[in-house]
């Protein structure tokens, strides 16, 4: 009797548990199934994945069924992946947006509007700076919120300043003195050597598609790329002209400048001066082989114009987890996204732009540079013209520096040029 007794009971144990593992498993597998994958798409770099990957634990904290997949995509691929996405009803969830291709997207009506998630108080949309909203708002609503407003600005090698007896670029704003003049001039004091020993004082292309620097020349003299409206090429002017005219100087007179097509970076200690946005302070932390600071650009008579480059954080149509992937957006978009973005990016949050956290990261420059070549040019600069067609009227533009690196025609020729195939893409 007792043996069967412990039969029995054996034989209990055993079922149960096994009514037990299945419970687990159905349990399981149904938290499984519910949860969500986001794609959220970059042209980031590595540290730039590294750091959403290490802020998003906290938004798993909160949002335990959402997980999220974070692709990059280079830059110069980036809007034309995006508008194939779009045809094949496969765009991300969530992704970043460049300025130039605001248009084109809302055009084709690509971004979700994402107004509803300023009534939040928590998310305290007020904390955004007003001008750097402008872009993302069509029509009354809002369709993206920017993460990165950087003016343009001059990475500098003081070493080889020391090394000429030459005033660094902080040193002559200080007086007054950083013109665009002074620029070219130090940048012929501080280039030596020949070949492959040459230093060279200047580089103005982070790629030699990417003219982004040299407008600001051209509007610190108080000329325009283009009308207010759009309508017509401003740049074959005599400001104009004078700007390729020095890019010409520098490159071919002087050599004091990084010659076309040759990929003499800053980081390799043979550039004295190279400009781009803030977010490439990244590349620049880990630099022990020389020192470096950073400026602003240099002044004409009407002051300094830098660009603003901004990138924004958007939400595209076509989700299927539209209300999953709107928390991810709020949440990159939140105090607490965009301070931990702010070791990149200048951060459009003005409680971020202002706090220690953004200035005190790990082997950044002085306070007072970033003071000086940051946060008191925000109010200076100028943002891309905006226009569908910017593609084809940028392709033609590269077409004409291009022109120019192979000195094929005059800074005038080229710009003549340029204006006779870049006004019919504007009408």
């Amino acid at each position: 009797m007792k043996k069967f007794l412990l039969i029995s009971f054996m034989i209990l144990v055993t079922l149960l548990a096994a009514c037990g593992d299945k419970s687990s498993s159905d349990n399981g597998g149904s938290k499984d199934r519910d949860v969500v994958e986001l794609t959220f798409t970059t042209w980031g770099s590595e540290g730039h994945i590294a750091m959403y990957e290490e802020l998003l634990e906290e938004f798993y904290e909160e949002n335990p069924n959402i997980k999220v997949k974070i692709e990059s995509i280079p830059h110069a691929d980036y809007q034309q992946k995006l508008s194939v996405l779009a045809a094949g009803n496969e765009l991300p969830d969530v992704g970043w947006v460049a300025e130039r291709m605001v248009p084109q997207f809302i055009n084709n009506q690509i971004l979700r509007e994402i107004t509803e998630i300023t009534e939040d108080k928590e998310f305290d949309f007020e904390d955004y700076i007003p001008s750097t909203l402008e872009l993302w708002q069509h029509d009354g609503g809002l369709y993206g919120l920017p993460f990165s407003t950087p003016p343009m600005i001059i990475y500098y090698n003081k070493t080889m300043f020391e090394d000429a007896g030459v005033e660094t670029p902080n040193e002559l704003a200080a007086k007054g003195e950083w013109t665009w003049e002074q620029f070219e001039e130090v940048a012929k004091a501080i280039s030596t050597g020949e070949g492959v020993n040459r230093k060279y004082g200047a580089r103005l292309f982070n790629e030699w598609t990417n003219f982004a620097t040299m407008p600001s020349h051209t509007f610190s003299y108080g000329g325009e790329m283009f009308s207010d409206d759009m309508s017509s090429f401003e740049w074959n002017s005599d400001e104009g002209i004078a700007t390729f005219e020095l890019l010409n100087r520098m490159m071919f007179e002087d050599k004091s400048h990084v010659p076309p097509g040759e990929n003499v970076n800053f980081e390799s200690g043979n550039v004295g001066m190279f400009t781009f946005m803030y977010s490439y302070i990244a590349n620049v932390r880990g630099i022990t082989d020389f020192e470096w600071d950073i400026a602003p650009l240099p002044k004409g008579p009407e002051g300094r114009v830098p660009l603003l480059g901004q990138a924004g954080l958007a939400a595209f149509e076509g989700s299927d987890h539209p209300e999953e992937a709107l928390k991810l957006l709020q949440f990159l978009g939140s105090k607490t996204g965009i301070q931990a973005s702010s070791q990149f990016f200048v951060p459009a949050r003005k409680s971020v732009l202002e706090s220690d956290e953004f200035i005190n990261v790990e082997n950044n420059p002085p306070r007072e540079s970033i003071e000086l070549a940051v946060i008191n040019e925000m109010g200076n600069g100028f943002i891309y013209p905006l226009h569908e067609d910017w593609a084809k009227i940028e392709s033609e533009i590269v077409s004409g520096f291009d022109k120019l690196f192979a000195q094929m025609a005059t800074p005038e020729e080229i710009l003549a040029e340029m204006e006779e195939k870049i006004n019919p893409l504007l009408q």
